[in-house]
C-alpha cells in the first residue's frame, strides 16, 4: 500500500510539473559526463606515469580506482540531481542513505582490490608474513568485505547485534553443511602458516603425486608436475599426507649412480677411475656441485653378474638430477670403453652334478 501511494505521488508530480524531473535528469547527465571526462584524463595521466616509472604502486592504484570511480561519478551526479529537484519527503530522506551505501560499497571494492594486489606484490617482502598465495589474497579481501557489509548495515540503521547473534546460532548449521569446504579452508591456512610446504617447493606425496607447488588456494593446492600439467590436491588431503619436501632444509640433495663391472676388473683401478671422472664432471656438468666433493663407494658390492660401485655426488636441486645423471652415465660408458673395462651382461653359472640327468629307479 505504501509503495502504491509513493508511485501515485510521483505520477501526479510528473503530470502537473514535468520540469521537476527534466531538470534533475539534465543535471545528472551533465555531471556524469563531466565526471567521465575527468576520470579519463586522470587515468590517462596515471597510466602514463606508471608506464614511465614501472611503479607497482601505480598499477595497484589504477586497478583499485577502476571500478570505484564509476560509482563515485554516479554518487556525485545523483547528489547534484537531488539538490536541484523538489522530490517528496520520503525520497529526500531515503536517497542520501542509498548514496551513503553506494559510497561505502565503492570504498569496499577499492580497498579489496588494493589489499589483494598489495598482498600479491609486496606480501613476500614483509618479515614473518604468510606466503603469497590465493588463500592469503582471499583472506585479505574477505576481511575488508566483512567490514564493508557491517558499515553498510549500520548506514541503513540496521542493528548489528541481533544479526551477529543470529549468525552465531546459525553458524553451527552452516559449519555442518559446509564441513568439507571448511576443512579444506582451515587445512590450507594451516599449510600456509606452518611453512613446511611453500610456493616453489618440489614435493612428493605418499600417494605418488609430485611436482612444484604453484599455489595454495582456499580449497586445494596446485602442484605443477615435471610433465608441465597441474595436479589439484585438496588441502585436507595434503595436511594428512606424508610429504617429502625436496627443498627443505635446503635445495641441494645427494644423488648416486650405480655402475657394475666384471669380476675380472681391478677394484682399485675402477674406483680411482670413477673418482677421477666425477671430480672432473663437477666442473663441467651444470647443476652438479663440487662441495661436498663426490665420492665412490664399493656398494652394493658383490652382485650376481659383477662388482657394483656407487658414484655419490650432490646436485643443486631435485629437477636437475636427471640431466646430470644422464651426462654422467654417458661419460662413464665412454671412459670404460677407452680403458677396456667390461660392463657385464647378467649371467648365471649352472653346475650339473654327474648323473643328475639319469632317471630315478
Amino acid at each position: 500500500m505504501a509503495i502504491y501511494k509513493k508511485m501515485h505521488t510521483l505520477r501526479r508530480l510528473l503530470e502537473h510539473d514535468p520540469m521537476e524531473f527534466v531538470r534533475p535528469l539534465l543535471t545528472f547527465a551533465i555531471t556524469f559526463l563531466i565526471a567521465w571526462v575527468v576520470r579519463r584524463l586522470v587515468f590517462r595521466a596515471l597510466r602514463a606515469w606508471t608506464e614511465r616509472t614501472q611503479s607497482r604502486a601505480g598499477l595497484i592504484l589504477l586497478d583499485g580506482l577502476r571500478g570505484a570511480t564509476w560509482i563515485w561519478a554516479l554518487i556525485i551526479a545523483a547528489h547534484l540531481a537531488v539538490q536541484t529537484s523538489d522530490l517528496p519527503l520520503w525520497a529526500e530522506h531515503n536517497l542520501p542513505k542509498a548514496l551513503n551505501v553506494l559510497w561505502i560499497a565503492s570504498l569496499t571494492i577499492m580497498c579489496m582490490r588494493m589489499a589483494g594486489n598489495l598482498v600479491r606484490y609486496y606480501g613476500d617482502q614483509v618479515p614473518g608474513a604468510l606466503p603469497v598465495t590465493t588463500l592469503t589474497e582471499t583472506l585479505a579481501e574477505l576481511g575488508i568485505l566483512i567490514v564493508g557489509i557491517l558499515l553498510s548495515l549500520t548506514a541503513l540503521d540496521f542493528r548489528i547485534t541481533p544479526i551477529l547473534t543470529a549468525l552465531g546460532v546459525g553458524g553451527l548449521a552452516v559449519a555442518l553443511a559446509l564441513q568439507d569446504t571448511l576443512s579444506n579452508l582451515f587445512s590450507g591456512f594451516y599449510v600456509a602458516v606452518a611453512r613446511q610446504v611453500r610456493l616453489g617447493d618440489y614435493i612428493k606425496l605418499n600417494t605418488g603425486e609430485e611436482g612444484y607447488v604453484s599455489d595454495i588456494g582456499w580449497r586445494s593446492t596446485t602442484i605443477r608436475a615435471l610433465a608441465n600439467n597441474f595436479i589439484l590436491v585438496p588441502n585436507a588431503k595434503l595436511a594428512q599426507a606424508v610429504v617429502t619436501n625436496f627443498y627443505l632444509p635446503e635445495k641441494r640433495m645427494g644423488v648416486s649412480v650405480q655402475v657394475v663391472v666384471g669380476y675380472d676388473s681391478d677394484p682399485d683401478r675402477v674406483e680411482a677411475l670413477l673418482l677421477d671422472l666425477a671430480q672432473k664432471a663437477v666442473l663441467e656438468i651444470p647443476g652438479m656441485l663440487a662441495d661436498p666433493a663426490p665420492n665412490v663407494a664399493f656398494d652394493p658390492g658383490f652382485m650376481d653378474s659383477g662388482l657394483g660401485y656407487s658414484v655419490n655426488y650432490q646436485v643443486a636441486e631435485f629437477a636437475v638430477q636427471f640431466a646430470v645423471r644422464n651426462e654422467l652415465r654417458r661419460r662413464i660408458l665412454r671412459r670404460f670403453r677407452e680403458e677396456k673395462i667390461e660392463i657385464p651382461y647378467p649371467t648365471r653359472t649352472v653346475w650339473l652334478k654327474p648323473g643328475a640327468g639319469e632317471p630315478h629307479p
